[in-house]
């Protein structure tokens, strides 16, 4: 059943829901067969979406969770600033600005209104990493970056074409800061094929079911939506759930981390995640604007509820987020930030992941990876003179699960895409791949095993090459939950020819950050080692079944010593190459694994707080409870000699432009709507539990 009476009955709604989701993959598949480069055709990095006329979110493909949350801001931050009705048929918009709602500088997002009987019907968008993005070092993910302006060239909302025809300054403008014009210029146009493949799809839908019921049909996908997410957070126990884990340096201050801490708060049928207390904005690079934080949130709860629930504005509605500004997780201008997207963002998941780990233990997996292992380089190619650039990332282990063991080699939590096929690689890049394997023991041990991480080994194959690199759990390993092991932690080495030993790049060349830096030129022969991590595991080793554990020193995925040592189990090589069991000593046999014991948790995972809660109805957009007056709504000025920016008073997300001021302790304060400012009033007395910690978990 659907919400409202004279709604569309589930046959046709099914049938559209899935029409729009088909479109968005297609948008996919579009740009994948005809970029240039391989992050677009190789590795999927990117995401492909429909709005409505008021700029709702209709249907998603699922492509990469990060940029999947962060497209929703960016999209409203374009309409808001140029406005819902100034566009043309043909138009074609573009946009990359992080401080504007967009991921880090290399995501650009594009949009076209979609036009039927001459009016806007709906809009059609992507956001793609473009892989080269005119930043200080080549691939544009400096590690040790200072400010936005060094990450690249910031494009806030501009026309890219005119009823159909290039505004050839902007290309100009774009193609003649990125050291690969063509490769830019071809990913570009393939992102502009992709929506005009949307506008097609969506025409042909619009012109077999009419205007009317497309509109019915996605205001009901819309509250369907809203009513499955909200009865999925109603049936997690109400509490305030905390948890914390750190990022480990910035890349430009010596021997600091920063902890972000969250406390989500479930209450009824609503969720917040709340990151007061997390650590200032760093000096590097590794900060996270509201819309990554935002992003990451919502992909912890999507990996939780029920997947069959329709990706559209409806299942983001009762989740709030509250990060304040001048944070870790809400980075202000004009701070380095390109390394939120990429590190922060998959350790917010986490996080969440933990602070819930005591609410549904039955769902929540332990820590994976967390770490996009972002390997930057470019320079002149031997074959052609031309210059290259490529951002290389890897895959790593998985958090192990309630009922079954982490995947390995898997992209990080927020990418969901593919890393460069070795033939691919090589073909286009002057790097020999000598190693690539899933690294024995790399996964925590547990009941349910951790995924592996990998081993890579570059060699240089041409006369000089300029790298960078960001990664993350080098120091602070992937946590485990319910007595589960951390997983491996991450490594970037070098080897330069004729050396023997493998050092850090700090040790080799004096950077700030053993994981993080830029601009470092390696002669031919030198070898690059990338190690990324494997995923903690999930509940006491002990009680992962003998069987289980001879299966994965057989595969080659635990060696006999950590078979001991981590499950107590003895193994021998028998005489046919294999490995059998020998014994597992009695005291450390566990009674549940004959169905006496229940498994207990830890005492270090998030804590919950029992409260009581009072829940108020909605209020008209004119007036808000409280007692303190009359709110009203002012619009910035969004011109670009503008430099007045609001942050919501609650939640902390910057306003493009139509502002709520109302009263509050005397002071006339900005909000994005009167629903935040209500929530403002309704925040808890009381303190939540203290933040346990990931480390060690």
């Amino acid at each position: 059943m659907t919400d409202r009476p004279g709604s569309l009955d589930q046959v046709t709604l099914t049938v559209i829901d899935n029409y729009l989701t088909t479109t968005c993959r297609e948008m996919g598949l579009a740009m994948m067969r005809t970029a240039y480069s391989p992050i677009f055709n190789e590795s999927l990095d990117f995401s492909c979406v429909i709005f409505d006329p008021k700029g709702q979110l209709i249907a998603q493909a699922e492509f990469c969770p990060s940029q999947i949350g962060t497209i929703k801001y960016t999209v409203e931050w374009m309409l808001e600033e140029l406005g819902y009705d100034v566009y043309k048929p043909g138009d074609i918009l573009l946009m990359n600005d992080p401080y504007r709602g967009s991921g880090h500088v290399p995501e650009h997002t594009i949009l076209k209104a979609v036009f039927h009987e001459g009016r806007i019907v709906a809009f059609v968008a992507n956001c793609a990493h473009l892989a080269e993005p005119g930043a200080k070092s080549p691939g544009g993910l400096a590690g040790d970056a200072t400010d936005i302006f060094q990450e690249g060239l910031r494009i806030p909302p501009v026309w890219l074409m005119r009823e159909g025809r290039d505004q050839e300054d902007i290309w100009k403008i774009i193609l003649s800061n990125h050291r690969t014009p063509m490769v830019s210029y071809g990913d570009l146009k393939a992102m502009i094929g992709s929506v005009h493949v949307a506008e097609t799809r969506l025409l042909s839908l619009i012109r077999a079911y009419g205007l009317d019921i497309f509109y019915a049909a996605t205001e009901d996908l819309i509250a369907i939506a809203e009513r499955r997410m909200r009865e999925e957070i109603r049936r997690i126990p109400e509490g305030v759930y905390t948890f914390e884990d750190v990022i480990e340096d910035d890349g430009v201050t010596p021997d600091r981390s920063y902890t972000i801490r969250c406390a989500v708060h479930v209450e009824g049928e609503e969720l917040t995640a709340d990151f007061t207390g997390s650590s200032p904005q760093c000096g590097g690079p590794m900060n996270a604007t509201y819309a990554v934080t935002g992003s990451a949130v919502y992909n912890a709860l999507l990996h939780l509820t029920d997947p069959t629930i329709p990706r559209n504005e409806g299942c983001y509605r009762p989740i709030h987020i509250v990060a304040p500004p001048g944070t870790i997780v809400n980075c202000q201008y004009p701070a380095a930030l390109v390394g939120g997207n990429t590190e922060v963002s998959p350790r917010v998941t986490d996080i969440v992941f933990g602070a819930l780990a005591r609410a549904i233990p039955d769902r929540v997996p332990a820590s994976q990876g967390g770490t996009s292992c972002c390997f930057l380089f470019g320079g002149t190619h031997p074959d052609t003179g031309q210059l290259y650039s490529h951002f290389h990332f890897e895959g790593i282990g998985w958090g192990g699960r309630p009922n079954k063991d982490g995947n390995s080699q898997v992209i990080v939590i927020n990418g969901n895409c593919r890393n460069t096929p070795v033939e691919i690689f090589e073909s286009r890049y002057p790097l020999r791949v000598e190693v690539y394997r899933l690294l024995e023991d790399s996964g925590g041990p547990g009941r349910h095993r951790g995924g592996l991480g990998i081993e890579r080994i570059l060699t240089v194959a041409c006369s000089e090459i300029t790298v960078s690199a960001i990664f993350n759990r080098m120091t602070v390993q992937p946590f485990g939950l319910h007595g589960g092991k951390p997983g491996m932690s991450s490594g970037i080495y070098v080897r330069r020819a004729g050396e023997a030993a493998w050092r850090t790049f700090q040790e080799a060349f004096g950077t700030v950050s053993p994981s993080k830096f830029s601009g470092i030129v390696l002669k031919q022969g030198d070898q690059v080692r990338i190690v990324a991590p494997g995923g903690g595991g999930w509940g006491d080793p002990l009680a992962r079944e003998s069987e289980r554990v001879l299966q994965d020193v057989n595969e080659g995925f635990v060696t006999p010593e950590s078979a001991l040592r981590d499950y107590g189990l003895r193994v021998s090589e028998a005489s046919s190459g294999e490995f059998v069991i020998s014994s597992r000593p009695l005291s450390q046999k566990r009674e549940w694994e004959n169905g006496r014991k229940s498994e207990k948790m830890s005492g270090r995972m998030g804590e919950r707080e029992k409260k009581n809660f009072s829940h108020s109805p909605t209020l008209p957009l004119s007036h808000s409870e409280g007692g303190q007056g009359v709110g009203e709504w002012i619009e910035r000025d969004p011109g670009y000699l503008s430099f007045d920016v609001f942050n919501c008073a609650y939640c902390g997300k910057l306003i493009p432009r139509h502002i709520w001021m109302e009263e509050l302790d005397g002071k006339r304060q900005p909000f994005c709507n009167p629903d935040c400012h209500d929530r403002l009033l309704r925040r808890r007395p009381n303190p939540p539990a203290p933040f346990p910690k990931g480390k060690g978990v």
